[in-house]
């Protein structure tokens, strides 16, 4: 290793990386890349689960170099390449999980719930996670080296500095391991054996259509310590503003019709829940207030956008003309021929596949799907370069993904729209493109921090790139199982007697499958969407009654797994091609977005929170409280790397919720497939009496694992 001092932030005419390039120690080896590949598919699923429940993700690469250097060193001596190679492979799966979740799940809020399935979302997560990687690889020395010193990449600089740590004898892991233990005995006990509410509530009769609730998780607790007190204030003040201003106005003015139906609900004001009224009223405006605040922060971003296409073209031509080539270990990468037939492969099979296995209902032509393929490939590489030149000026959590899908959507839509292709099968045409855009963009994003961190460690970035790749497909695997295991797991069937007459449908509902078995039952599957008499959602009608029995209320979209991203991506769509959308509500959502740009907020945060359960906003904001209380009571305040005492244990902690949800979850279809637990799960009920329904019982465990992060944040690292 290099015996000459190190700093990942030397300028460029100083820095040297930390294993020279005439060096040649153990890189990529079995058991770095089986590491790596396990840690894709942990960290990809319990992405999906936090993602969905909360509305945003928190990077893993440096959880993943933590405990890759304590796992590592307990089977030999490991090299800081090994190391690096680990946390490239295993990151890869946050990131496909992120651009997957943001996405996807719209296939079910437009209509298309039953086809939901797994074998619908590994291939498109595949091809996008695939296109991220191959568009970055021209990229790198434009963006990784010829920028350095520009570009920061603040979580590949820190990645960096925690391996040369670990690497120099530094030990974290320790903090990690302590939040994953105690997270997870806490989610066990609240989720699988009930112990205590897993989301205590308070309606005051005071303020009807208020609710005081928090969704008291680890996995909370633990992203809002790592986003730190401002941002997750300002999520709590979306939550606030829906929660206990605008649902309680609603019921105040709904009493003046008290028997009147106010689209798009078909319940009268005063007789809904605060639920109801969320779902109903705050959906609508909060999906406007989010599309708003997209396009706020792409706007905000556009200078730097263009910069980045322009600096992507000029580096992509003097690899063409062969400016680049590669003189050692470090400097080389695929070739570009590898970008190009991988690119012409991507393409045939995006064509292949919406081709020959389109969702029933949504055949499009052999045009439109060619169209769509090329599409995919020239929206892919403008915002994989984006994506990457905003990574490394602001950080990766910063990267406005959402705001370039909706731009992809718009674009699409808009041509669409022109073309006459306005039917529900385009919709998902649309959002099929959209989607993967989205998911290489979140890959290049990523991507580009990993190649920082092998930049300045002195990693081989052809080997980061096989890892990367191998990385995006074994986490898809989990990336698509939890997805249809969430849904799944929490769906709901509720009776609805509904009248409806088959014959003669009103606008905005559908037959969705002629032929739906529930119980034994068979039913007609009925999808009602931007209707004014039926409420959007999905119903099994009874032909021998003549009317909707029951509401399939799925897993994706509920309470628990909101997908606020995905619902607004639908909306988008939905409100181009069909125009059915309830514009009052979606206008005063962009309305209050640029009332709070004009107080000088960034309003994306805010926005998100305003759709989000209060009960999400709030437990996220007690994270955000601890990290405050850190750094009052430090003398030196809590450290700003992601290193720090506790943004570990918080890693901990998520990965704990995550991975023990999960289980709740799956342990949940198992039962509803007629398999019988122990009487160990679930006993709490029954050994703890009133005190595990008890809202005080449920606060107090929430307030001793707040403390427990704050004792752990602030005990030094050893």
């Amino acid at each position: 290793m290099s015996k000459r001092p190190w700093s990942s932030t030397a300028p460029p005419q100083e820095f040297h990386s930390y294993v020279p390039a005439e060096e040649s120690p153990a890189e990529f080896s079995l058991r770095a890349v089986l590491l790596g590949a396990l840690f894709g598919l942990l960290f990809g699923a319990v992405t999906v689960y936090v993602g969905l429940r909360a509305g945003l993700t928190v990077s893993a690469s440096i959880p993943i170099a933590v405990l890759s250097i304590s796992i590592l060193r307990a089977f030999g001596r490991s090299t800081i390449l090994e190391n690096n190679i680990v946390q490239t492979t295993g990151s890869a799966g946050e990131s496909v999980a992120a651009g997957v979740i943001f996405t996807l799940p719209a296939l079910i809020f437009l209509g298309f719930g039953s086809e939901f399935t797994y074998w619908r979302i590994f291939p498109l997560a595949l091809l996008g996670g695939w296109l991220g990687v191959l568009f970055m690889i021209p990229l790198r020395r434009q963006l990784i080296v010829k920028e350095h010193g520009n570009l920061t990449y603040p979580e590949g600089t820190a990645c960096a500095d925690v391996l040369v740590a670990g690497e120099r004898g530094g030990s974290f892991a320790g903090r990690v391991f302590w939040g994953l233990g105690l997270g997870g005995v806490y989610t066990f006990l609240m989720n699988t054996v009930q112990a205590w509410t897993g989301q205590p509530e308070y309606r005051p009769s005071w303020l009807p259509g208020a609710s005081f609730r928090a969704a008291v998780t680890s996995e909370y607790l633990g992203v809002g310590y790592i986003i730190g007190p401002k941002v997750s204030g300002i999520l709590f003040a979306g939550g606030i503003f829906s929660w206990l201003l605008f649902m309680p106005a609603i019921r105040f003015f709904g009493q003046l019709a008290p028997n009147t139906a106010l689209y798009p609900s078909t319940v009268p004001i005063p007789l809904m829940s605060p639920d109801q009224l969320w779902s109903s009223y705050v959906r609508p405006m909060g999906a406007g207030a989010v599309a708003a605040a997209g396009l706020f922060t792409l706007l905000r971003t556009l200078p730097t956008i263009l910069s980045a296409l322009r600096s992507g073209l000029k580096d992509v031509r003097a690899e063409n003309a062969g400016q680049s080539a590669a003189a050692n270990r470090i400097d080389r990468d695929m070739s570009m021929r590898t970008v190009i037939f991988g690119s012409a492969i991507i393409i045939v099979m995006m064509w292949l596949l919406l081709t020959f296995r389109p969702i029933p209902g949504a055949q499009t032509t052999l045009v439109s799907n060619l169209f769509a393929a090329v599409f995919v490939v020239v929206f892919g590489f403008l915002f994989v370069t984006v994506a990457s030149r905003i990574s490394g000026l602001l950080g990766n959590s910063s990267n406005p993904i959402s705001g370039m899908t909706i731009a992809t959507l718009m674009a699409t839509c808009a041509v669409f729209l022109v073309s006459g292709w306005t039917a529900p099968n385009y919709a998902v045409l649309a959002l099929t493109i959209g989607g993967v855009v989205c998911i290489a963009a979140a890959i290049a994003g990523a991507t580009s921090q990993d190649l920082k961190t092998g930049y300045l460690v002195g990693a081989t970035p052809y080997w980061q790139q096989v890892g990367l790749l191998v990385g995006v497909t074994v986490s898809t695997i989990a990336v698509g199982g939890t997805l249809a295991l969430m849904n799944k797991g929490l769906e709901k069937y509720v009776p609805s007697q509904i009248p409806l007459n088959v014959q003669s449908l009103p606008s905005g509902v559908k037959v969705e499958k002629p032929v739906y078995t529930y119980k034994g039952q068979t039913y007609t599957l009925i999808n009602a969407l931007g209707s004014r008499e039926i409420p959007d959602g999905e119903y099994l009608y009874d032909a021998n009654t003549k009317q909707i029995e029951i509401q399939w209320v799925q897993g994706i979209g509920s309470d628990q797994a909101a997908a606020p991203q995905a619902r607004l991506m639908a909306t988008v769509i939905s409100g181009i091609l069909n125009q059915r959308l309830p514009w009052r509500l979606v206008l005063m959502g962009v309305a209050l977005v640029v009332a709070v740009e004009l107080l000088g907020v960034r309003s994306l945060a805010f926005a998100v929170g305003s759709y989000l359960s209060i009960a999400t906003t709030m437990a996220i904001f007690a994270g955000g409280v601890v990290h405050w209380l850190v750094e009052r009571a430090s003398k030196d305040g809590e450290s700003a790397g992601e290193a720090s005492p506790g943004a570990l244990y918080s890693s901990g902690l998520i990965a704990a919720g995550g991975v023990f949800g999960l289980l709740a979850v799956a342990l949940r279809v198992l039962q509803d497939a007629g398999v019988r637990w122990p009487a160990a799960f679930g006993f709490g009920p029954k050994l703890l009496g009133p005190l595990a329904q008890s809202n005080a019982f449920g606060v107090l465990m929430f307030a001793l694992l707040s403390a427990s992060l704050f004792y752990f944040a602030r005990k030094k690292l050893s």
